[in-house]
């Protein structure tokens, strides 16, 4: 594993945002949601994520996520991905989301 500098992990910036609402992804190349994440001051970015194994889109609305929001937009198919939602992949190889433990401010900043 290659270490980074305490000056590189600063340049990430990671924010919680609420999941406004969530659409299936039919185009993606493995079965995904498209997502529109509240980030209070930044506004509402779109990302897409595989997690169609663990979530509902209905458990996905107003839940809180992880997300690193100053990564360069990447266009999937027809979809321009905002923001990357974070997560850790289970034994089975399905990402379970990281979300925050209680409820913060849309946009608040990981420190």
């Amino acid at each position: 594993m290659e270490e980074i500098s305490w000056t590189e992990f600063e340049k990430v910036d990671l924010r919680v945002g609420t999941i406004l609402e969530v659409y299936d992804f039919p185009e993606a190349r493995k079965p995904a949601y498209q997502l529109r994440i509240d980030f209070g001051e930044l506004g509402v970015k779109k990302s897409s994520a595989q997690i169609t194994k663990l979530y509902t889109k209905e458990a996905l609305i107003n839940r809180q996520v992880i997300a690193v929001v100053n990564f360069p937009k990447k266009q999937i198919g027809k979809f321009l991905s905002e923001c990357l939602v974070t997560g850790f992949e289970d034994e089975n190889g399905d990402i379970v989301l990281s979300s925050v433990e209680r409820r913060l401010p849309n946009g608040a900043k990981l420190n």
